[in-house]
């Protein structure tokens, strides 16, 4: 039997906010002292000022978000039109350039991108009107300030780098004291270049309001901020009404966490690093036991959380330790007694890391194992469950924008919908409506460069845009030039140009040589457009295969992504093949379904699916789905419509395009995918033209490679069909 124990919240509450506030004075002084000011300051003020005369007059306005340190780091370009209200032109993160994933360092790649995207639009640096940040990093620096000393002495460890191997706050904040000269030589300014350090959570809330299907509606919008930490703590819930972003409540924490307690969960105990654990840690919950009475971890686990009256949350420190630890030295003994010491970083398989492909090894896959990741996942729902349900009783609203990186959790996204229905309303609030629920593509730190410009804008009276339709907005499509220099420069490859799908016919044959390839149990890469911004390939930088054959998972698993056998894979599917196959929930079904576009919902698999597409139906009988418009990527649609013809489902698997690496962002990248992944038979590559062409490895002896004579084969037998 459990029993109630804890101790929840700081030591020394007074000496933790006496840091704070010392701390913020200085560094807050510092900061403006090298040109990096704080959005309440007269320079940040002046700059609102100006944007809203120019809006008033009419004028275009441009804005740069930059990531400039933390992980995700990037560059973000945003147009202000008077009438048209915000856009999304471009967000291009650090880590597909440099090809280190989470990539925290100064984003020189992205701001090169910057300046030929510049030159594209017919403008200079100096047409930018502000250029905006991703953190307030003196509030940064003070919150760490904060937790170390509301916790002290135990806490001085967590000045060991160690103990956040993922954040450097002290590294951070010098690298952005260096900002404005920086920007000033690679743009060719006179003198440094100012800039506004934008709220971090209130960025991750403008960007997912500003691009939701609710950027427009008369009703309150609720938009829940849920993460691993911002600049003023881990939990922040905003309501929008009239297009105005209000801040209802905030924790001032970063121990009180739900995406830290998750993230040190998933890697201490699944065996992947921080940011690497998170998503695979939710898909091995569903091998284990997820019923809350026979579960057995999660009725002593769920003391780690105390549940407050008023939807707060607090973390028990009686068997956490992390506020005096970091990831070094998590636990305290009565989490150890419950779950088993924390596997060492030391001993972690990162695969993230440089993959030798011929000798990957994954940590075992026990029966304890998955059924603590269930246990955890079920202690986030309840989490989720907890805050949502105070939010909605308080504000009566019935419709949810969630962001921060813990929105990545697909499953408790589905769960939410599932759980406020209309039945809830009505037996609660009396009222006859539901919960309708929208995620963006990059909720995570990778979508606040966007964010910091949205919250600007915002503030300067800018309208909302059109709700976001895709997330293709990091990097360009690849031109014919460049496509072909990367393939002269592969002397290992050959290729095939197809045709050019800006012709319809050309469009329609290219699909079905892609659906016929996949249905013969090939997988073929897809390399196209613009790649995706956020952690989900949608079909620009995709691996795609067959859904029908339940061996699909095992093949791409081992042989194409070396990865674990509990990972599942996704589906991608026409409007009509997901409502086919799908339970599509009502909470969902905005804006035709808008929140199924980008993976960040799962959704049960109706009894057809089963039998027709197992290799996309996960182990608790979910799938991550994506619904693909014609309008938005025709390519991709005209191979799912083949594939109905080829397989009886207009339903197609899709992998991200990489192999422990980030996705693959230039044709030289998509190659080494080529290379690495045996099992993969080809790459279908599209240039900025249009042109297709189909890429293989021509070497015999590699393993799994036949030097193109079996695609060859499938490319004559398909050609004798037309």
């Amino acid at each position: 039997m459990s029993r109630v124990f804890g101790h929840y919240g700081p030591r020394s509450r007074w000496l933790g906010n006496a840091a704070y506030c010392l701390s913020r004075v200085f560094s807050r002084l510092f900061l403006s002292s090298r040109q990096v000011y704080a959005l309440d300051m007269s320079y940040a003020q002046q700059k609102l000022r100006e944007m809203r005369e120019k809006l008033g007059r009419g004028e275009t306005v441009w804005l740069v978000g930059i990531g400039p340190a933390g992980h995700n780091s990037g560059v973000a370009l945003i147009e202000v039109h008077p009438e048209r209200g915000m856009r999304l032109v471009a967000n291009d993160e650090e880590e597909r350039y440099r090809g280190i994933k989470h990539c925290d360092e100064h984003p020189q790649e992205a701001l090169t991108v910057l300046q030929s995207r510049l030159k594209e639009h017919g403008l200079t640096p100096q047409d930018i009107h502000a250029w905006l940040l991703t953190w307030d990093y003196a509030d940064l620096l003070s919150l760490g300030f904060r937790m170390v000393f509301e916790q002290f002495p135990e806490s001085l460890r967590l000045w060991d780098k160690r103990t956040s191997p993922n954040f450097d706050f002290r590294g951070y904040y010098w690298e952005v004291s260096k900002l404005p000269g920086r920007l000033q030589k690679q743009f060719g300014f006179d003198a440094r270049l100012p800039v506004i350090t934008m709220p971090h959570h209130a960025n991750h809330a403008s960007m997912s309001y500003a691009l939701s299907p609710f950027n427009h509606c008369t009703e309150p919008v609720m938009v829940t901020v849920l993460d691993g930490f911002g600049d003023a703590g881990a939990i922040s819930l905003y309501l929008v009404k009239d297009g105005q972003l209000a801040l209802l409540r905030k924790n001032d924490s970063i121990v009180e966490s739900l995406g830290t307690f998750y993230s040190i969960i998933s890697s201490s105990k699944g065996g992947w690093n921080a940011l690497s654990s998170e998503g695979r840690y939710m898909g091995a919950a569903a091998w284990g036991d997820g019923d809350r009475l026979t579960n057995p971890y999660y009725k002593r686990l769920r003391q780690i959380f105390y549940f407050g009256a008023d939807g707060t949350v607090s973390i028990n420190r009686t068997m956490t330790n992390w506020q005096h630890g970091g990831e070094l030295d998590p636990y305290r003994q009565p989490l150890t007694d419950i779950i088993g010491p924390p596997i060492p970083q030391e001993k972690m398989w990162n695969p993230d890391a440089v993959l030798s492909v011929d000798d990957v090894k994954h940590s075992a896959i026990t029966r304890d194992r998955v059924d603590l990741s269930a246990a955890t996942q079920l202690i986030f729902e309840d989490v989720v469950f907890h805050v949502i349900e105070h939010f909605i009783r308080t504000t009566k609203s019935d419709r949810l924008v969630m962001t921060g990186g813990t929105a990545l959790n697909c499953l408790a996204n589905m769960k939410l919908v599932e759980r406020f229905n209309r039945a809830w309303y009505r037996r609660n609030l009396e009222l006859d409506t539901f919960l309708k629920i929208w995620v963006p593509p990059i909720p995570g730190d990778a979508g606040v460069p966007v964010g910091a410009a949205f919250q600007f804008a915002m503030q300067a009276g800018a309208k909302s845009g059109e709700p976001i339709r895709h997330a293709f907005y990091c990097g360009r499509a690849a031109t014919d030039q460049e496509i072909e220099t990367a393939l002269d420069a592969a002397a290992d490859v050959e290729s095939r140009v197809l045709g050019n799908i800006n012709n319809p016919t050309e469009l329609a044959a290219i699909g079905d040589l892609a659906a016929y390839i996949v249905s013969q149990d090939g997988a073929l890469g897809i390399f196209q457009g613009a790649a995706e911004t956020g952690p989900r390939a949608l079909g620009h930088r995709s691996i795609v295969a067959n859904p029908a054959n339940p061996k699909t998972l095992q093949n791409i698993n081992n042989l194409v992504k070396f990865r674990e056998a509990i990972r599942p894979l996704a589906p991608m599917a026409t409007l009509e093949a997901a409502q086919r196959f799908f339970a599509l929930a009502e909470g969902a079904s905005t804006d035709n379904y808008n929140a199924y576009n980008y993976m960040v919902l799962t959704v049960a698999a109706l009894p057809e699916a089963y039998e027709k597409i197992p290799a996309v139906i996960h182990h608790d009988g979910t799938a991550r789905l994506q619904i693909v418009r014609p309008e938005i990527d025709p390519l991709i649609h005209a191979y799912l419509k083949a594939m109905g013809r080829r397989v009886g489902a207009e339903v197609s698997v899709n992998t991200s395009l990489n192999v422990g690496s980030p996705i693959a962002q230039t044709p030289e990248h998509a190659i080494t995918t080529l290379r690495r992944a045996k099992a993969l038979t080809a790459l279908l590559m599209v240039s900025a033209e249009g042109n297709a062409r189909l890429v293989w490895h021509n070497i015999e002896n590699l393993p799994l490679k036949d030097g193109g004579r079996q695609l060859q084969k499938w490319y004559d037998d398909w050609a004798g069909t037309r």
